[in-house]
């Protein structure tokens, strides 16, 4: 955030910092979200500073409605506001992440070295075409982009608009590209330039330009059958197709295998002076490691590495080692038009279903001629974890049965719990945005109140 605020912002740095520490010294309203989260996650209560902080002297959660102040984060805030990043890797609150990491209950070996040492890296955004539009998203070690705008690219040559929002025939073609999209992310994608230094593996550069090489997208995308579901599918080879760069040796690599648990946030916004951001932040499970430190819920991010190092005798590309970032799923998106102006921004949590929600969303608004509060609100379909789902209550009975009949037989149907905010430039260029219902996600205006840059 710091590099961020370097490079783009325009307020004093410390005053970015002012309404954050106010909400925290002055209190929120608990949530009917937030409690009953609290409610399904009894671990919490063995944690002290969490169930001191979540939860009432009884170890009941906070009721809706209750004041939750944050005395210790408004501290945090101002010691940052006052001392920039450093004042975060460096001093009393890296002593204290330290000391409640080595100090839980499963405990960790984290030095202040490590805090000391963190780097922020700035990365060129991945992007690639989608009819009239194109897409940027996050590179690597975010998965997010790449296997977003696989998806797109292998629907580019299905009439999506004409197979109509939520048919059997347009679904069918999201959940096969989808499935030949994160066969890939599974194999390939990870903190590709840890591995190029560490492994003279594949740099982030050869992993993108070799996966969404053209050529190898469009073989790709002859793997998928309109009216039937593969049998199965694995990831491809990229390095059998024309490429400046990554030749080599990509099949080296074998499957991930991370339990990725989702929760996260994501938001959209749209200045005016028409600066736009959209972010993704996460602690990975509801409510990261359980562990607080400084008024923060420290995140269990080492969950999105791959568990197993191996994999049928193969190195995996996401295992875990001393200085390498853990790949996400993590999707923001900024989307321009033929004329490159800004013309939509979108994103969300949800784990690994990330992905999937923001192609939906886009593909709502984009083929389906959707609002953006309605491309939002659609039901989801995602292919996330080697199976088809279906958002309950989204689909009637015959598209369940029109896709089992085209071979989507290990189809699910149960609560998918997206959270995508985003908006939308109109025609008359004012914007409209959406936040999605399943969370407690608001969709605000207001004046203008800056100049462009």
């Amino acid at each position: 955030l710091e590099l961020a605020h370097e490079e783009h912002g325009r307020l004093p740095w410390a005053e970015n910092f002012e309404t954050a520490i106010a909400l925290s010294e002055q209190g929120f309203e608990v949530s009917p979200r937030l409690n009953g989260l609290l409610e399904r996650i009894p671990r919490l209560k063995q944690m002290p500073a969490a169930a001191e902080y979540f939860y009432d002297a009884d170890g009941a959660p906070w009721p809706v409605g209750h004041v939750l102040k944050n005395p210790a984060y408004a501290q945090t805030l101002t010691t940052v506001a006052q001392g920039g990043a450093d004042a975060f890797y460096k001093g009393p609150i890296a002593e204290a992440i330290v000391e409640a990491v080595n100090g839980a209950p499963n405990p960790g070996g984290m030095t202040l070295a490590d805090l000391e040492n963190y780097t922020a890296e700035k990365l060129d955004p991945v992007c690639g075409p989608y009819r009239a539009y194109q897409i940027c998203s996050m590179a690597p070690p975010s998965s997010g982009g790449v296997t977003l705008l696989q998806i797109l690219a292998l629907l580019e040559k299905f009439d999506m608009a004409g197979a109509g929002a939520g048919s059997v025939e347009a679904l069918h073609l999201l959940f096969e590209a989808s499935r030949l999209a994160y066969a890939d992310r599974n194999e390939y994608l990870a903190d590709n330039e840890m591995l190029a230094d560490e492994e003279e593996g594949l740099s982030s550069a050869a992993v993108i330009a070799g996966l969404l090489n053209p050529a190898y997208l469009q073989a790709r995308t002859e793997l998928i059958d309109p009216m039937r579901a593969a049998e199965s599918v694995e990831a491809g080879d990229p390095s059998a197709y024309e490429i400046e760069e990554g030749a080599g040796e990509w099949k080296r690599y074998g499957a991930d295998a991370s339990p990725e648990p989702p929760s996260t946030s994501h938001f959209v916004i749209v200045d005016g002076a028409g600066n736009v951001v959209s972010m993704t932040t996460t602690v990975e499970f509801a409510f990261g490691s359980h562990q607080m430190a400084a008024g923060m819920v420290l995140n269990n991010q080492l969950t999105d590495f791959s568990f197993l190092p191996v994999r049928d005798g193969k190195p995996v590309a996401n295992a875990v080692a001393p200085g390498k970032r853990p790949r996400s799923s993590m999707t923001p998106a900024i989307v321009f038009n033929s004329d490159g102006d800004v013309w939509a921004a979108a994103g969300s949590p949800g784990g690994p279903a990330i992905i999937g929600y923001v192609a939906k969303t886009l593909i709502a608004m984009i083929d389906w001629g959707m609002t953006t509060q309605e491309a939002v609100n659609f039901p989801n379909a995602v292919y996330p974890r080697g199976a088809p789902l279906l958002e309950e209550d989204g689909f009637d009975a015959q598209i369940v049965e029109g896709l089992k009949a085209r071979g989507h037989s290990e189809l699910t149907v149960r609560a998918l719990n997206s959270g995508v905010h985003a908006f939308k430039r109109l025609d008359d260029g004012s914007f409209e945005g959406g936040a999605d219902p399943r969370r407690e996600g608001v969709f605000l205006t207001g004046e203008v109140v800056a100049e462009a840059e």
